[in-house]
Order: C-alpha cells, then sequence, then structure tokens
C-alpha cells in the first residue's frame, strides 16, 4: 500500500444535501423546513429553556444556597496512607501528586489522623491535624509546615 492509495473507509464520508435546488430533488421550495412559521425563518432557532413565553423552569424555581467564591480548596490525606513510603522518606505534596496518592495539590494539603504510622518519616505540608501531628511524632518522625 502506498500514500497515494489510501482512501476512507466505505461508507465513512457522505455527500453534503444542497437544499433548495428544485422540487425534483425532494428538498427544493421549502428546503425541508415545512410551511410557515418560527422554525421556517432564518435565524428562527428558539432558546433552549424557552416555554413559548411562559415563565421559563430555571425562573420558577426559586434560588437556594450560596457559594463562596473565595473559599479555599484544601485536599486531605490521612496518616495511615503514609505507610507507603520508605523510612526516612521526605514527604511532599509534589512527592503526593507524583506517586498518585492525590491528584493536585489545589490550595493546599492537610494531614488527618486517621490510621497509624509504622514509619518515622519527614513530613512537609500545608497543614496538619492535632492527631497526626501526634502520631507523626510518635512514629519518630518530623513535621515541617511549608
Amino acid at each position: 500500500m502506498k500514500l497515494h492509495e489510501l482512501k476512507p473507509a466505505e461508507g465513512a464520508r457522505r455527500k453534503r444535501v444542497r437544499v433548495g435546488r428544485g422540487t425534483g430533488s425532494g428538498l427544493g421550495k421549502t428546503s425541508g423546513r415545512g410551511q410557515k412559521g418560527q422554525k421556517s425563518r432564518s435565524g428562527g432557532n428558539i432558546k433552549p429553556g424557552f416555554e413559548g413565553g411562559q415563565m421559563p423552569l430555571q425562573r420558577r424555581v426559586p434560588k437556594r444556597g450560596f457559594n463562596n467564591i473565595f473559599k479555599k480548596q484544601i485536599v486531605a490525606l490521612n496518616v495511615g496512607e503514609l505507610n507507603d513510603f520508605k523510612e526516612g522518606t521526605v514527604v511532599t505534596p509534589e512527592l503526593l501528586v507524583q506517586e498518585g496518592k492525590i491528584k493536585s495539590i489545589k490550595d493546599g494539603v492537610k494531614i488527618l489522623g486517621q490510621g497509624e504510622l509504622e514509619k518515622p518519616l519527614t513530613v512537609k505540608m500545608h497543614f496538619f491535624s492535632k492527631s497526626a501531628v501526634e502520631k507523626i511524632q510518635a512514629a519518630g518522625g518530623k513535621i515541617e509546615v511549608i
């Protein structure tokens, strides 16, 4: 097979339909738009959610709640999940992303106290819970707040 012999698969490409080219084509006169009305006119599209002048659903239903755009998004990780690292490792947020423990750092990473830590590790994170600090230090590890 050569480059000039390549062709798309049979039936993969279709000719575009030329509407409004005489009644014999089957799509002449009104070009498949039917008779009169908003949908037959050029630019006659109905916006999504339009209900014919009736108050649309998204405006009938009351607003509820509040989204704080300044809220910090903090990624949480439990102490027990740090057992996968070797003894004496310096655990940083970048290392956690690299190892697949968290997807992204966002506005900071917090270590929570669920689970037990069996190895001494140096943990450098943005936030720690009190119980996480106790467990890391009890295992002989160190804590650094970034």
